[in-house]
């Protein structure tokens, strides 16, 4: 009787073979973390048992995670993260950050070492090294691009564990904040008040929107007559490109407009329209707020530069415009706003971070609170005439 031979599985669906020494033996083109393909040996006692591995296999091929022939080095791994993981899902200013941690630090200084070996000692190694080299906060963030690399690592089953969640990042000292003054900041509006990007000023100040928030604004996104505006999107140059890209939050917020804001914004529109009857042919019609004389947004580093400008002309101390949104939380938070509602205002993504920022003006308000105790537990005078001393009975 003749034996019936199994079939030969289709190109590309891998081959499973005998030993000599009677195993099993199945091999299938994978996916490498480098990109690159190349071939997967795996094992079994018999062949339904390297038949089920070598489907595993094709099932990793079919979604495209990789399967690494050795140990991946981590400036490989780093290398597929950026572009299959981080570049398709995350924002452009995310990957340009993470992709110079990367090129920088990570790959020069341990990105010779295999996914598998690597252990936390190598991770605190490169963290104490590269806090000498730069600072405390370049080295917290790249320990946070290797986490989340990492983690990435892990869900690929690449690696059984994340050594960079278990070593402590360093802990850079927190930015001494010194925002404009209450008589500062009228100074500066004061200065300001025929410059074209006045109206941009008073959201700023008032509203405490970031520079990308500011040049994103929309005619559409603004009434006047409701009084309320709505952050849906920032506008960021990158690369050379101008583009709109979602907030820092991910999340749009709607938020009223104070009275101070509608009369620069009713001024702005008129100023603008007259800039586009100019213009004539030339005006490109664009939907934003802030617009160069031809109908163009105006570049964020613009924005800057005027702030700049204005405040040195006003015999004022030179800050940077984002100091002016610290400065809206530091009047907010000084009025007695709940810092939850300076977090919704600012668009902060926690609300520890709208503490950590301003905890300078909590204390101020805690101190005034502590205060209140010596007035409620004052010592009591002795009434009963014995004795002039005012110890507590």
């Amino acid at each position: 009787m003749a034996t019936t031979q199994r079939k030969r599985n289709p190109n590309g669906a891998g081959t499973i073979t005998k030993r000599k020494d009677g195993r099993y033996q199945c091999a299938v083109y994978v996916l490498q973390p480098d990109g690159t393909r190349a071939r997967k040996f795996a094992y079994g006692k018999t062949w339904e048992e390297c038949d089920a591995k070598r489907r595993e296999l094709l099932d990793k091929v079919a979604s495209g995670t990789p399967v690494p022939t050795r140990s991946a080095k981590l400036s490989e791994w780093l290398t597929f993260w950026l572009e299959s993981v981080v570049k398709p899902r995350r924002k452009l200013s995310t990957y340009d950050k993470y992709e110079a941690h990367v090129r920088l630090y990570l790959a020069p200084m341990i990105g010779g070492k295999r996914l598998e070996s690597l252990g936390t000692a190598d991770v605190r190694r490169f963290l104490l090294q590269l806090e000498k080299k730069t600072t405390a906060a370049t080295a917290k963030e790249s320990h946070r691009v290797l986490r989340s690399a990492l983690s990435a690592a892990c869900r690929e089953e690449l690696i059984t564990r994340n050594v960079a969640t278990l070593v402590e990042p360093p802990r850079p000292k927190p930015r001494e904040l010194s925002p404009w003054s209450l008589d500062e900041t009228l100074t500066f509006l004061a200065a300001a008040r025929l410059d074209p990007l006045y109206a941009a000023f008073v959201l700023a100040i008032a509203m405490g929107l970031r520079r990308g928030e500011l040049v994103g604004l929309r005619w559409s996104d603004i009434d006047l007559e409701q009084r309320t505006l709505t952050v849906r999107q920032q506008l960021q140059r990158r690369r050379g490109v101008l583009y709109n890209d979602e907030t820092k939050g991910r999340r749009s917020r709607a938020l009223p407009l104070p009275a101070m804001c509608v009369a620069p914004l009713r001024w702005h529109r008129m100023r603008q329209a007259a800039a586009r009857e100019s213009a004539g042919t030339a005006w490109q019609e664009t939907g934003y707020v802030f617009t160069t004389r031809t109908g163009r947004p105006v570049e964020p580093r613009n924005v800057h530069r005027s702030f700049v400008r204005v405040s040195a002309a006003a015999g004022l101390r030179v800050v940077r415009l984002h100091d002016a949104r610290h400065g809206c939380a530091t009047l907010l938070t000084a009025a007695g706003v709940a810092p939850r509602v300076v977090m919704e205002i600012l668009g902060h993504s926690q609300i520890s971070l709208t503490m950590d920022v301003y905890t300078h003006v909590v204390q101020d308000t805690q101190r005034e609170a502590i205060s209140h105790m010596d007035r409620l537990l004052r010592r009591r005078p002795v009434r009963d005439g014995s004795s002039g001393s005012d110890q507590p009975r």
